[in-house]
């Protein structure tokens, strides 16, 4: 008995020691087992089985100079120094795939800039094109980086630009740690107003006095949705929010993130962690009779209220779909835009008028053999968890915005303005019967006036789609 079972533990013992014998006579064929890239910690061990969302954030300053042009105004102007960096910011998720959210202090990017710094992310990243979303924070004290107004770029400082988001994206990405996100929504009705004043002559507040104000001519969306990303040990990794009004307001003539992006800043210095503003459908919508410091503060505050009633997503499923879009040049009759741009200017603001006047009919010039024509554009919807965002080309009035989170299946949908693209302000019918500023034709309006309602319906036929999908999913199989 003690003899048979000493051969069965000599066997036994061959056996194991066999794969040994044969790495060293025949190196080679046998594979080892590799131990994982990264061994969790034991809090992450608890949470690994449900945390399936991983996360990781970086920034990198794009560096202007004094010397270069600041966009959003009319005609060239120059600033001095600096009030906070001008940054890109790059948050990049991780789930059932990857994407990138991407935020850049600056007025707006074209298809042409965004489309090539989003191939090189794909290439240095493998993040898929379709899954990089990008978008300009609107601040009008950075320097330009498209042409309007009589503005041309500075080619070193685009360069820059396209050097620093890619920089941003290629970090982050190497960032990704295990992450848990919270959610709420936030609320904040006194940083912004509906700017498009009806005055008592029947024209649209532009700039100049406005004590004839009759009414707003449209609604402003209070909205502030906030994702903060947390570490397991609880520390935000990132938090980001989306608001709706004009990103205007710095500490002084320079260059600045304007009080969206300070207010992020500041909550990094206070919270930890690297944040990102999103400006949602901001193009009827500015801020009145508030200082910079104040508008800070007011943001802040309210995504602090957020942050102590915000809930945990315990599931957190990530999907893009990202589709080029057809939209159409407007259509002018140059008398009647000259005659509205002139009449407006010289009686609200006639210091400078002639200038404006001038820059205005350059636009048009320019535009006038392009009217009709077709041009591409890309619209794109995210969902991460419940929560979905639609990337929109341009600067969306806020009842188009709103209509589009009305009509979503989504509970919580929330735009991206300047997203991708920017194709001008995006505007409903009867609003192109009010005229205005916004919907002057020049570079910065050139969409025809149906194109504002098309996108809004191409959106939430997008946004059907993904819930659809999303529906079956969750059933496990397919209709």
């Amino acid at each position: 008995m003690m003899t048979e079972e000493r051969k069965w533990w000599g066997a036994i013992h061959l056996f194991c020691l066999l794969p040994i014998v044969l790495l060293f006579l025949y190196p080679g064929t046998v594979t080892p087992t590799l131990l994982p890239e990264r061994v969790y910690g034991e809090a992450e061990q608890r949470t690994a089985g449900r945390a399936k969302l991983q996360a990781g954030v970086a920034a990198v300053e794009m560096v202007g100079e004094d010397s270069m042009p600041v966009g959003g105004g009319i005609g060239p102007r120059y600033v001095k120094g600096l009030d906070a960096p001008l940054r890109a910011t790059a948050l990049v998720l991780k789930s059932d795939t990857t994407v990138c959210l991407i935020s850049v202090d600056l007025v707006k990017l074209h298809r042409d800039v965004i489309d090539e710094v989003m191939r090189r992310i794909e290439t240095s990243t493998r993040i898929p094109f379709n899954n990089i979303l990008l978008s300009s924070t609107h601040t009008h004290s950075a320097p330009a980086t498209s042409r309007v107004h009589g503005v041309t770029p500075d080619p070193v400082f685009l360069e820059r630009v396209k050097a620093a988001i890619v920089a941003a994206a290629k970090s982050a990405a190497t960032r990704l740690r295990p992450a848990e996100l919270d959610f709420a929504l936030g609320h904040e009705a006194t940083v912004g107003q509906n700017s498009r004043l009806l005055l008592s002559d029947g024209t649209i507040y532009w700039v100049g006095p406005k004590d004839d104000a009759v009414r707003p001519t449209g609604p402003f969306d209070p909205q502030l949705p906030v994702l903060v990303f947390k570490g397991l040990d609880g520390k935000p990794i990132s938090i980001l929010f989306n608001h709706s009004s004009h990103n205007i307001g710095s500490h002084g003539n320079n260059r600045s993130p304007a009080f969206y992006g300070l207010a992020a800043q500041e909550l990094e210095k206070e919270l930890g962690g690297t944040h990102l503003y999103f400006p949602g459908a901001i193009g009827s919508t500015h801020v009145y009779d508030l200082t910079t410091d104040e508008r800070i503060f007011r943001i802040k505050q309210a995504i602090k209220e957020s942050l102590a009633v915000a809930e945990r997503r315990e599931t957190v499923g990530i999907r893009s779909v990202k589709r080029e879009i057809e939209y159409r040049v407007r259509t002018f009759d140059e008398a009647r835009e000259d005659h509205a741009v002139s009449a407006y200017c010289r009686k609200r603001s006639p210091n400078g008028a002639e200038r404006t006047i001038q820059i205005f009919r350059d636009m048009r010039r320019e535009l006038a053999p392009h009217q009709g024509e077709i041009r591409k554009t890309w619209l794109q919807v995210m969902t991460i968890g419940d929560v979905a965002f639609v990337g929109v080309p341009g600067q969306m009035f806020a009842n188009l915005g709103m209509e589009i989170k009305r009509r979503s299946p989504f509970r919580y949908t929330y735009v991206i303005g300047l997203a991708n693209d920017e194709i001008g302000y995006l505007a409903a019918r009867r609003d192109f019967e009010l005229g205005g500023y916004q919907l002057w034709t020049g570079l910065h309006s050139f969409s025809a006036e149906q194109t504002g309602g098309e996108i809004v319906d191409q959106a939430v036929k997008m946004l059907g789609e993904l819930f659809s999908t999303g529906a079956r999913s969750r059933r496990g199989g397919t209709d």
